[in-house]
């Protein structure tokens, strides 16, 4: 999906209520410092929108970014967060359960797990809850960068086994830094949330911008002056001389014409001999 407009929505708190939206959702869960609001600005093509920090625990709040009027990312509060009290803990486990059962346009929950270590008992324990209330999480493999590509596979498949996903679990590897796995998350988000018209249509329109850059590339290999104009062929585009309003022509203009039509209309006179 090409961001064109993104902006935080609705802020809900322990005792929000979960908004009734009209577009799909789909939300993103993990513990506390794993990359969450990292991803999300990733995907937003945005530096700050969702707040990072070194602390964890920092989102506390559950958070719906309305991208485009489209659609909505929902990033739900940080889970295991070790320095919470036991109270907090359990207010923070039941907002997410409340909306994961209350929100009617939830299309899919993607937990985030940091590929660099087993999942915690806390991951194990958010997956089985997720699977035994009937959804079936999207696994995003967080801070892919930090490991060397070649140990990425295996610590896929150590994930894998520690939680012990069900059959044809997606699990998608994702760096913030490198952006590895940004696209085919956004594939995968937008088969779930856009009917097939729409995905056409912005498929059309992302083709055609791909295409206006290529022709721009083009034209400044080809010596054309940065900021010129080009047409749908990756040409100069010519300036109009004159601009059509769809007004009336002058009354000056209109009467010097009737006057030429009226003296080709008149018969010519013939002079005596």
């Amino acid at each position: 999906m090409v961001i064109k407009n993104v902006n935080l929505e609705t802020v809900c708190g322990i005792t929000s209520t979960i908004p009734d939206n009209e577009h799909y959702e789909v939300a993103f869960a993990g513990k506390s410092n794993v990359g969450k609001s990292s991803l999300i600005n990733a995907l937003l093509n945005r530096n700050s929108l969702a707040r990072t920090s070194s602390q964890p625990g920092k989102t506390q709040t559950i958070n719906f970014y309305n991208v485009n009027d489209l659609a909505y990312l929902v990033d739900l509060p940080g889970y295991g967060y070790a320095r919470a009290n036991i109270e907090i803990k359990a207010k923070w486990g039941q907002m997410i359960e409340n909306y994961l059962h209350e929100s009617k346009m939830l299309k899919a929950v993607f937990l985030l797990i940091d590929i660099r270590h087993e999942p915690s008992e806390n991951d194990i324990m958010m997956y089985e809850w997720m699977v035994n209330q009937g959804f079936a999480p999207i696994i995003i493999a967080t801070k892919a960068d930090k490991i060397k590509k070649g140990k990425i596979n295996e610590h896929i498949w150590m994930i894998e086994k520690t939680l012990n996903v069900e059959p044809d679990t997606i699990v998608i590897p994702f760096s913030a830094e490198t952006k590895e796995g940004k696209d085919e998350i956004w594939n995968l988000i937008d088969s779930l949330v856009l009917d097939d018209e729409t995905r056409a249509a912005l498929a059309a329109e992302q083709e055609q911008k791909k295409a206006q850059k290529k022709a721009e590339r083009e034209a400044r290999k080809a010596g054309v002056p940065e900021g010129t104009v080009l047409d749908a062929n990756g040409e100069p585009a010519k300036k109009q001389r004159w601009k059509k309003t769809g007004k009336p022509v002058a009354r000056k203009t209109a009467k010097m014409a009737a006057k030429k039509a009226s003296k080709k209309a008149a018969p010519k006179s013939t002079k005596r001999k």
